[in-house]
């Protein structure tokens, strides 16, 4: 809400929900210290649930979706079908049921002539668009293959309350459950995967394997069933890969590089900028990073552009952001599975409920006796993960 607010000096905080109503106040008291004369929320618009989204909606014309991302489909589908405008965080689903939903969704925005914006941030990267353009009209050929990485250190867990049931601790710690977050892959990673979709014209893999587990994110139960390191290769007609490395271990080497080979050169974007070289390393192309507005606001710049220009700019990445997300979801099955998986079948890979709504609901995944969760070890199935050190 902070990147919005810094897009257009106009938003009013009109609603705000949680699934916990103690973040929504807590998220409002936030905001209005920031921005008093931009907050100015009653008791009466702080809402709180799995389903709060339904109350929140029709107090707003702009709907910002940073919820749960498992939450997002239903959220999604409530906004468009009220004629609101959306802002969905990345990702847009855990799976490839919440996907065809999203693609739904997608659609009827568009019938209906509104605004939807997936946040997926390197979408807005001046430097990055500046370099994939080049790349795109042929600056070092035809593209053969491109390296993403996306390596850093172990993240966050939370407890359980005491007065959580299993769902409401589940939900608190989110991140950590596959059926919530969609493992880190499908969460984190997918700037990644969206990059490497768009260096190749956003077509779809044929296919994809790869190989991954959990390492250091051993403890039970606070790190769920989720994985701390996958490596994929995304296989594309005519011999083109995409190599991706994700991994999220303390105490090891950082990298957030991104890069592609073609038939006369290759490209590199870091965290300094961007080049292009041939294959003898001289450098056809450099753009250091500048002072530009940050990604995250610019996405809002944009959406609200559209938004205010009435119609005569319309924004829609929608679809973007849900062949993204399943991207994600087909190196994630491909990693869990030890198996080749076709993009034909990914929209077979398991799927989770069709919505939560009660705290005395039973999750998916449902702890043993010992607080153990059972996690995917290719090969093997699920089985209960269990380290001796």
């Amino acid at each position: 809400m902070i990147n919005a607010f810094e897009a257009d000096k106009q938003y009013r905080l009109a609603a705000i929900g949680d699934a916990f109503p103690e973040n929504a106040r807590a998220a409002a008291e936030a905001l209005k210290g920031r921005y008093p004369d931009r907050v100015d929320l009653t008791e009466e618009k702080v809402f709180g649930g799995p389903d709060c989204y339904k109350k929140v909606i029709p107090n707003c014309d702009v709907v910002f979706l940073c919820e749960t991302p498992y939450f997002r489909q239903f959220s999604l589908r409530a906004a468009v079908e009220a004629g609101k405008h959306v802002f969905c965080e990345k990702p847009v689903a855990t799976d490839a049921a919440g996907v065809r939903s999203v693609l739904d969704s997608v659609e009827i925005a568009r019938k209906k002539g509104l605004n939807l914006a997936v946040g997926l941030d390197n979408r807005y990267d001046f430097c990055f668009n500046e370099m994939l353009k080049r790349v795109q009209d042929g600056a070092i050929g035809e593209i053969c293959s491109a390296e993403l990485h996306n390596i850093v250190g172990k993240l966050w867990t939370r407890p359980k309350l005491e007065k959580d049931t299993e769902l409401m601790y589940q939900v608190r710690n989110w991140y950590n459950f596959t059926w919530l977050s969609g493992d880190f892959i499908v969460e984190q990673a997918i700037h990644r995967i969206d990059k490497g979709f768009r260096i190749f014209g956003e077509m779809e893999p044929e296919s994809a394997f790869g190989i991954g587990a959990r390492m250091a994110r051993t403890e039970q139960p606070a790190y769920g069933d989720i994985y701390d390191a996958m490596s994929v290769v995304y296989e594309y007609p005519f011999g083109k890969r995409v190599y991706s490395y994700y991994r999220q271990q303390n105490n090891t080497m950082f990298s957030s590089l991104d890069s592609c080979m073609g038939s006369k050169g290759y490209a590199i974007l870091s965290g300094k900028g961007a080049g292009l070289y041939d294959h003898s390393g001289h450098q056809l192309y450099e753009r250091k990073k500048r002072k530009e507005t940050i990604t995250k606001v610019q996405e809002h710049i944009e959406l609200s552009n559209a938004i205010r220009s009435g119609g005569s700019i319309y924004m829609n990445n929608g679809k973007q952001g849900a062949i993204a997300t399943l991207i994600a979801i087909l190196g994630r099955e491909a990693c869990y599975s030890g198996n080749r998986i076709r993009w034909s079948d990914v929209w077979k890979t398991p799927c989770w409920p069709e919505g939560i709504h009660g705290w005395d609901a039973t999750p998916p995944a449902v702890p043993d006796k010992e607080g153990r969760y059972l996690v995917n070890v290719p090969g093997l199935g699920k089985v209960y993960h269990q380290v001796v050190r």
